[in-house]
């Protein structure tokens, strides 16, 4: 007899599940099955693979570089298959979710464009499905880290949360009871493109002024560099650190010196936190969040960066004295968060998919009884006749 496998088309049945995730998040994680699955997380430089359980915590991770700075979409698709297929040799994962540094479009199906990424309308989930035996779920990467804070981080508890991602630039993300706001075409929580000082600086966007030119890591080491360039006075610890190599000033080392008490690398960090206020409170006028979770690689300097942007939140504020005041919290889960929060959301396409295929199943066995029965009374009439 011929097994449900060989009627099933997995590919549609991915595709039916995947649509209908994003409209009963909230209620769905409750009661999401309590299985392992993996989250990757993937930017320009590295693609980190980890298995997760129901709890977020993480059971193993691979790391590796993004292959050849992506110049085709196939070699960081073989990167990720051979990532999961590895995991797989050591645990039982029952799906992939995959947080993208780019702008994923609504159905989570295609990657539409990633600024380090060869991928331009990339049909990523399909292309990744068609090579596993698990479903696949493809989200922007800033919004899987904000999930993974609301479910186990600094935002647990929060009904309505924003997370600012401050890293080469910076990214963001929505969530409203419990619901990533994905926007009508995929692509909200772009903060980082918002202009806060028209005729600003260039931006690799092809704007000027937006908010990540004044409040990124590449804000930060682009003012640092500056001032090493001209040889100013106040540059002269930093200059000294990296032996007047001034591409070797990054942000790190900026944080590091801030730490140790170096004013320049202080002050850099200032006022990389008051254009961070300054861009929250404008996203306080427009969201009213309940809560502001800072994460991504800059908000390593803590309080350094994260203390000046709460002080300048309240004075740009609008109806400051006379409204309730977000909290701002720095994110809890680290660099891990985007591939937490990916696994996290497989976790609601795996449930789904084995509620299909388990009602699919059970369609099956009674159209095969139903089938069984009748060609046994054939059979059984055939038999009559013959004694006849």
């Amino acid at each position: 007899m011929s097994t449900y496998r060989d009627f099933t088309h997995r590919g549609s049945a991915r595709a039916t599940v995947l649509r209908t995730v994003g409209t009963r998040e909230r209620r769905s994680h409750l009661t999401a099955p309590r299985v392992p699955t993996v989250g990757i997380d993937i930017g320009g430089t590295k693609v980190m693979a980890g298995v997760v359980d129901a709890d977020g915590n993480i059971l193993e991770t691979l790391r590796t570089e993004t292959p050849d700075k992506s110049k085709s979409p196939k070699v960081v698709e073989d990167t990720i298959v051979e990532l999961v297929l590895d995991l797989s040799d050591r645990h039982d994962v029952h799906a992939v979710g995959i947080g993208a540094a780019g702008w994923v479009d609504a159905d989570r199906s295609k990657v539409l464009f990633a600024p380090h990424l060869a991928w331009r309308d990339e049909p990523l989930r399909d292309a990744i499905a068609s090579r596993l035996v698990v479903p696949v779920m493809v989200d922007n990467d800033a919004n899987t880290a904000a999930w993974a804070e609301w479910r186990f981080g600094a935002g647990r508890g929060e009904d309505h949360l924003v997370m600012i991602t401050l890293g080469t630039g910076i990214g963001g993300a929505i969530l409203e009871d419990g619901h990533v706001k994905r926007g009508k075409y995929g692509v909200a929580g772009e903060f980082g493109h918002m202009q806060v000082v028209p005729g600003g600086h260039r931006c690799p966007c092809g704007n000027r002024g937006c908010w990540e030119q004044y409040s990124s890591g590449n804000a930060l080491v682009r003012e640092a560099r500056e001032l090493a360039a001209a040889d100013s006075p106040v540059a002269h610890g930093i200059i000294e650190r990296v032996k007047g190599n001034i591409p070797d000033i990054t942000g790190p080392l900026i944080t590091e010196l801030a730490r140790e008490g170096d004013a320049m690398c202080v002050e850099l960090l200032q006022d990389i936190g008051q254009w961070l206020g300054v861009g929250i409170a404008n996203l306080a006028a427009a969201l009213d969040p309940s809560c502001f979770v800072i994460g991504g690689g800059v908000s390593a300097a803590d309080d350094l960066l994260i203390g000046p942007a709460r002080d300048a939140f309240k004075r740009h504020l609008t109806g400051r004295g006379y409204r309730p005041e977000a909290r701002i919290a720095k994110a809890q889960l680290g660099p891990e968060a985007g591939m937490v929060g990916a696994a996290d959301l497989a976790r609601l396409v795996a449930r789904r998919f084995r509620r299909t295929n388990r009602r699919r199943v059970e369609r099956y066995e009674r159209y095969a009884q139903f089938y069984d029965q009748a060609a046994s009374t054939i059979r059984n009439t055939r038999s009559t006749r013959t004694a006849d």
